[in-house]
């Protein structure tokens, strides 16, 4: 066939450059092919319409295969082209050239180049270590590299799984058989996904990397975008997000190549199939998981009436909750600023009454049991709060930091836990004083009374009378031992500890839980558990941060009478008045009078103040921040 070549025949002295034309002379003929070396035959036919439409048609042969410098070629030549080498130097010219805008085509190759050079396939292939796993030209057919959006493309792109194949010839034979593999290789769906749009294109990294089960599972998203949405709600999900590849991904329940929908009884997911699916991880899970719904939301009521209706319902509580209590705050700080500003403070009255026996006295509110109880709450509710926020909102940058230097989320799971259970156990031992203190108190206790925490109609009158003292329509109504705020913060550790504590252990113990509930329970749960830890985080930080240590007759900031236990006369009569007047005239007033902390005492207990407050408002600006970027 060489003999016949009119491009043989017409030179046979060297030439520096030859056009194609001169190429396609022999190797435009179809059929042209040579012995290889290991005897076969090798094509080497170039569709010169084909070659044409490429993005290398412009170019000269002879600017690739560099070393064919004579026609016939001369014995030895190696014909190797490097598309690297190639693609760099033309980048090279063009940046010397000043001409990167016209070439910003070349500058996307190149970094192309860049990621391949750092895959898998261009690392040396096992048999061979002088050869890559696979190079440019195995995937790209170096003739015919078509731009995008043309029918060449297409049908190329429709092709990789054949490309691939080549060498991956058993993944290639079981996504033949999938959903996937169907839509592409049968119906010619150019929508369906190939290997690289999951694999990617220049990064390929082996499967059992982390960084690459990270990257597969959002690459999922490019195409199911609402199924990833709601995966990323998931536990699962934020762990992902976060950077941690152990939770399970996309592939693990649906699977990879074998992937099927999710009706089909071959599918990992089908009904019949799921428990086994969530036993790959869940050793113990129970019949519960198969009706969990990882891709459930809150906005479609006809398929998740439940999470519909919880959601609505903590969207209604956050609205409420903080609309009453930061325009109570509001206005407080206003009607107390003014007074303040006026010198109408009550403070200046109690001095001019002091009775003989509170000079140099403070008032006994709390014993040490009940600020070393509030102490250890408030650390554990902020530990929880800083591990949890941190993967409610995975996505934010801080997330990522915080879970770092915690050592990741299994290790802020753990430490979130022995929080909730230090937590969970104030509680219980306070709740169990409470019964033994009623068990032996029940008949004389007064349940309405001014020691009683249990709401009553003053509270409801202290309320109204507060709102007309906020509004200058009459004076500041006198507080008994508790204030309606103060027993508004008691019941909400009571409902937090149902919720939050009951959702978390719920979601702490699943095959506890999905033995006797359905699986659709964890979604709400989750929610559940969410939704009122934002809630808590941000009532504490700002509304219960302000009753107790902003408001001006707080200034400066905190106040200490949690961890010294006692409050000045003078402040104890301006907050509860009412229950000194009470103490006053029965005489009681003096067994409850205590020395005034020592200085150190006093130093210390502001420090920690100081510390704690500064802890909380970090807390509430990243929780801020969080609940801002995820909207």
């Amino acid at each position: 066939m060489m003999e016949t070549c009119a491009a043989e025949q017409a030179s046979e002295k060297p030439v520096e450059k030859f056009e194609n034309s001169t190429c396609l002379g022999c190797h435009g003929m179809a059929g042209f092919a040579m012995p290889a070396a290991d005897g076969h035959m090798r094509s080497l036919h170039v569709a010169k319409n084909k070659f044409g439409k490429s993005v290398h048609g412009k170019r000269l042969c002879v600017e690739c295969h560099t070393d064919i410098t004579e026609i016939p070629h001369k014995e030895g030549v190696t014909h190797k082209v490097s598309c690297v080498n190639c693609h760099r130097k033309l980048w090279e010219k063009a940046k010397d050239e000043g001409k990167t805008q016209e070439n910003a085509r070349l500058g996307v190759v190149n970094d192309q180049i860049d990621h391949y050079m750092k895959s898998i396939h261009a690392h040396p292939s096992d048999e061979d270590q002088s050869h890559t796993n696979a190079t440019c030209y195995d995937c790209h057919d170096a003739h015919y590299v078509y731009p995008k959006g043309s029918a060449e493309r297409q049908e190329w792109r429709l092709n990789i799984p054949n490309t691939c194949g080549k060498c991956h010839a058993k993944q290639r034979e079981e996504y033949a058989t999938s959903v996937h593999g169907k839509e592409v290789l049968e119906n010619k769906n150019a929508f369906a996904a190939i290997c690289s749009d999951c694999h990617t294109t220049h990064d390929v990294a082996s499967p059992s990397e982390d960084s690459t089960r990270l990257v597969i599972f959002k690459n999922c998203g490019n195409c199911h975008e609402d199924n990833l949405k709601t995966y990323l709600g998931t536990y699962h999900g934020q762990v992902s997000t976060l950077g941690y590849a152990y939770t399970a991904k996309c592939f693990d329940c649906h699977g990879s190549h074998t992937i099927q929908r999710v009706d089909d009884p071959k599918s990992m997911v089908h009904p019949d199939n799921r428990l086994n699916t969530c036993k790959q991880c869940h050793m113990g899970a129970t019949k519960g998981f198969v009706t969990f719904d990882p891709h459930g939301n809150t906005h479609d009521f006809a398929r998740y009436p439940a999470m519909w209706i919880t959601s609505k319902f903590m969207i209604a509580l956050l609205i409420g909750v903080f609309t009453f209590f930061w325009a109570h705050s509001a206005l407080w700080f206003y009607r107390e600023y003014r007074e303040r500003h006026d010198h109408k403070e009550h403070r200046k009255a109690v001095r001019m009454t002091e009775l003989p026996i509170t000079k140099g006295k403070h008032y006994r509110r709390f014993a040490w049991p009940w600020r070393l109880g509030h102490l250890l709450f408030a650390l554990s509710v902020m530990t929880l709060v800083l591990t949890g926020m941190a993967a409610f909102y995975a996505e934010a940058a801080w997330a990522h930091t915080i879970m770092n230097m915690l050592g990741g989320p299994r290790v802020a799971a753990v430490i979130h836990r022995i929080s909730a259970a230090i937590m969970l156990g104030i509680f219980f031992i306070h709740l169990a004083y409470v019964i033994f203190f009623l068990s032996r108190n029940w008949k004389n206790f007064n349940w309405f009374g001014h020691r009683s925490l249990v709401p009553n109609w003053k509270d409801l009158k202290d309320a109204i009378g507060m709102f007309k003292w906020f509004f200058g329509a009459g004076p500041r109504p006198s507080i008994d031992r508790w204030a309606y705020w103060e027993k508004f913060d008691y019941w909400a550790v009571f409902w937090g500890m149902g919720i939050i504590g009951g959702s978390g252990l719920m979601l702490s113990l699943p095959n506890i839980t999905g033995m006797v509930l359905p699986g659709w329970v964890f979604n709400v749960a989750t929610i559940i558990h969410g939704e009122e830890a934002f809630l808590a985080a941000v009532f504490l930080f700002t509304v219960h941060f302000f009753n107790n240590h902003l408001r001006p007759t707080k200034f400066p900031p905190p106040d200490v009478v949690m961890f010294t236990g006692t409050v000045s006369i003078e402040e104890f009569r301006h907050e509860h008045a009412d229950e000194y007047e009470r103490l006053v005239k029965s005489g009681e007033l003096e067994k409850y009078l205590v020395d005034v902390p020592s200085k150190p005492m006093t130093i210390a207990s502001r420090i920690l103040g100081l510390v704690l407050l500064t802890f909380g408002f970090t807390l509430l600006a990243l929780v801020l921040k969080g609940f801002i970027g995820s909207m």
